[in-house]
């Protein structure tokens, strides 16, 4: 089965993109989700992360203070370190088993900071999601509230657009509407397909 991981940057539209691949039946593995389940309450994951972070990253019902964390972190290279010792490991394994148990042609694997954590050997090919980085501050902003300030701090923690792309094998031009997005996903479909049919060389 060919895997494809599907990554850009906050705001350019992974979300969108993966909705449409999944109304063509493809199978979609959001690594943001896994990370979620991994972190609920009784996961082995949330109490090695209240060991290392202290039991003030947990409420008052035992579940994960996510904004807190993401806050602590985020400007503590050593914290984020850590963060991801934690929880890499696992959200590879989870991601694996998705893949072993499904059969059909080809699979999404979002992975929003793909470029960043080197979890590109989890997959064939790599779809970047791409838009200005001028209309990712707009739609953070929009989106979360924030001000140019705040949104233009979040892109600089991601990876670089140019460093992005450069690990394209596909490039998805995500500055039209909806149905244009939706022809782009339409020809993407219909390639990914005809490459499941292609013998390997």
């Amino acid at each position: 089965m060919l895997v494809i991981g599907l990554t850009g940057g906050i705001g350019s539209g992974k979300t969108a993109v993966s909705d449409r691949f999944a109304l063509h039946g493809a199978p979609i593995i959001d690594t943001d989700l896994i990370a979620r389940q991994l972190v609920e309450p009784g996961q082995p994951a949330l109490t090695e992360i209240a060991a290392a972070f202290g039991a003030e990253c947990l409420d008052d019902s035992g579940s994960l203070r996510r904004a807190y964390l993401r806050e602590r972190v985020f400007a503590d290279p050593e914290g984020r370190r850590r963060l991801e010792a934690i929880l890499h490991p696992r959200i590879r394994a989870r991601v694996r088993e998705r893949i072993a148990s499904l059969t059909s042609p080809y699979c999404l694997v979002v992975i929003p900071l793909l470029a960043e954590t080197g979890m590109d050997d989890l997959v064939d090919r790599i779809l970047v999601v791409d838009v200005p980085e001028t209309e990712q501050v707009r739609r953070v902003m929009a989106r979360d509230r924030v001000d140019a300030d705040h949104a233009h701090r979040i892109l600089a923690a991601q990876a670089s657009r140019d460093r992005r792309l450069a690990l394209a094998n596909e490039v998805l031009e995500n500055t039209g509407d909806l149905d244009e997005l939706g022809r782009q996903v339409d020809g993407l479909h219909r390639y990914y397909l005809q490459l499941t049919t292609q013998p390997s060389e």
